[in-house]
């Protein structure tokens, strides 16, 4: 079983790819620029004798994106079973400030490379063949407001075309989605804000990078399930929030 996991060897796809390799699978680990495992992601390849290999691809570069499948395919002399979408460019803008650049960065990284990935390993695949696509999106999606808008837009997007190539790529190709909540707070927050956000979930709680992982790996293998959405957010897409996470609870 060979699994792509884009931005792979950091944070959320460092936690994804180590999941995978707990149940077996040999990764092909993407990030944009040559890079190392992160520390407990190297551990984990190395206490399974995980075989991988790294890839470089800038996603907002088409023909990088185009090479990439044919590149992981010459090295491992075989089509991925599975791609995890989860490379994300996260810039701040809102409706004030947002500009059709921002808009055409964030949709070329979040939204084209992923169906670009998807589609090309559809049509590579033998006529009984079978594969998975599982595409990280956001909780944002179902309850959208106005920060990080361009990032939220290619990741309503990217929701959408989940569903719409689970229906134009079956039988060959499953594909799904996992939409994490808070997950992995950057230095923007405050540790009393995290444990005050926890409070304002259904519930009171924040998903763990595993927990998102599961959900991961949960989806390569169910295989009567496709075009689904899977939140794993601790309860946040049931609320509407006005801002996001960061403006809040932060006094």
């Amino acid at each position: 079983k060979l699994a792509l996991v884009t931005a792979g060897y950091k944070r959320l796809g460092a936690a994804i790819a180590a999941r995978l390799a707990e149940d077996g699978w040999t990764l092909a680990l993407h990030s944009r620029t040559p890079s190392e495992p992160e520390g407990p992601l190297a551990a984990t390849l190395a206490l399974h004798h995980t075989q991988w290999h790294g890839f470089s691809a800038d996603l907002a570069d088409a023909a990088q994106v185009g090479a990439l499948l044919p590149t992981i395919t010459s090295h491992f002399g075989q089509l991925p079973d599975l791609i995890v979408n989860n490379a994300s460019l996260f810039d701040w803008d809102d409706p004030a400030s947002v500009t059709a650049d921002a808009i055409t960065r964030h949709m070329a990284v979040n939204l084209t490379a992923p169906v670009t990935l998807a589609t090309a390993l559809a049509k590579a695949l033998p006529a009984d063949g079978r594969a998975a696509v599982v595409n990280i999106v956001d909780q944002r999606v179902q309850q959208p407001n106005g920060d990080q808008l361009s990032y939220t837009l290619s990741k309503q997007a990217l929701a959408g075309a989940t569903q719409t190539l689970a229906r134009a790529l079956a039988p060959q190709l499953r594909v799904n989605g996992v939409a994490p909540g808070l997950t992995l707070p950057t230095e923007d927050y405050l540790p009393s804000q995290m444990v005050a956000l926890e409070q304002l979930m259904p519930l009171q709680m924040l998903p763990q990078p595993e927990d998102i992982a599961d959900a991961v790996l949960w989806l390569a293998g169910a295989e009567a399930t496709s075009g689904q959405i899977i939140f794993v957010d601790g309860g946040a897409s049931l609320k509407s929030f006005d801002r996001d996470f960061v403006f809040l609870k932060t006094e």
